[in-house]
């Protein structure tokens, strides 16, 4: 059996399709979700430029932050019908050894939405429902569409936070503070954290700074060294207790992130480029300081990130735009040629 759908394909590099097609019915472990919103994040410009290939041949359906009904789940999620969910960006197998560590996200049998199967640019979308996130019934004022950007930009960098270590009195450096960063910023604040935020663009620094972040620096005037020291002088902050975090995806941030290590410190690489940073390894060594990766976030935090949202101490609805599935061609094109909205664009079908 199957139902009738509609969705926007990627076909190749920079080709895009909305066209209709027959989805099969969720299986024994999967549930249908009648899709209520899609997030556009730059991981979907990455695969459409091709910059990134998705791991399901094309043509497929992208998106992966999405937020729906549960209109299909065979036994033994029937109690599923019904429900609104968040999909996880990172679909863990809940099994292998590194599921049992505690290592979920680095699962080598995760499933994407949008990248191993068919994503939420579309009507309705399959997907697994082991680790499906229910939401509870008050969603804080929120539509439902509007949460879909907790499946990855929310949630991101809440796991990030987290394997920092970050707590209440430290010292966290957010380098690039747009489409996750924003969240990082408002996530770490709630945490306590004293927050410096850095970037290219004053708009973006100006909305950090509204956000709670006590320095902001345009790393376009200012270097890792001036940066540093002005930190050190004005936080008060033992140097074992600064966490940071690169978010902006760019060869140029994880050089700057490098450049700030202190001794002991923590950096956490979150954005994502092709691009080689030129780095010198051996400052970890010489710093005694950590340095980890962090992809996606665990189905086990989520909740709590939905907590933050729904509770308003992390705030999403000024920084999201619905716009229809139908612009997705256009909207596409637009940021791969270097567009860039002030908000996350959300696909609503």
């Amino acid at each position: 059996m199957s139902t009738q759908a509609r969705g926007l394909f990627l076909t190749a590099p920079a080709h895009l399709a909305l066209r209709a097609f027959e989805l099969a019915d969720p299986r024994p472990g999967e549930v249908r979700v009648r899709v209520a919103g899609c997030g556009l994040c730059h991981t979907d410009i990455s695969f459409y430029t091709g910059a990134v290939k998705t791991r399901h041949p094309l043509p497929l359906v992208l998106g992966h932050e999405i937020a729906g009904v549960v209109d299909a789940a065979p036994a033994p999620h029937e109690a599923l019908v019904g429900r609104r969910v968040l999909l996880p960006a990172v679909v863990p197998c809940g099994t292998c050894a590194l599921c049992r560590a505690g290592r979920d996200t680095a699962c080598t049998a995760q499933f994407m939405p949008g990248n191993d199967g068919h994503g939420g640019f579309a009507t309705h979308v399959v997907a697994p429902a082991r680790h499906l996130v229910t939401l509870p019934d008050d969603l804080g004022g929120h539509a439902l569409e509007e949460l879909a950007v907790v499946a990855d930009a929310v949630t991101t960098p809440y796991q990030a936070l987290h394997r920092a270590g970050a707590v209440a009195g430290d010292l966290v450096v957010i380098i690039g503070v747009g489409g996750i960063g924003t969240y990082g910023v408002q996530i770490a604040r709630a945490l306590g954290a004293e927050v410096a935020a850095v970037d290219v663009d004053p708009g973006k620094l100006e909305r950090a700074r509204s956000l709670g972040a006590r320095w902001t620096f345009d790393a376009r005037e200012t270097d890792g060294r001036a940066i540093k020291k002005r930190l050190a002088a004005e936080g008060g902050v033992a140097t074992s207790r600064w966490r940071i975090l690169e978010m902006s995806g760019t060869a140029k941030g994880q050089e700057l992130a490098w450049t700030l290590l202190t001794p002991a410190s923590t950096l956490g690489v979150i954005g994502f480029t092709m691009d080689r940073p030129e780095i010198r390894l051996s400052n970890l060594m010489a710093l005694d300081a950590t340095a980890f990766g962090s992809w996606g976030c665990s189905p086990r935090h989520y909740p709590a990130a939905v907590e933050l949202v729904r509770s308003g101490q992390v705030r999403v609805k000024p920084f999201v735009e619905r716009r229809p599935l139908d612009e997705a061609p256009t909207l596409f094109a637009e940021q791969a040629g270097g567009g860039h909205s002030a908000r996350r664009i959300i696909l609503v079908p």
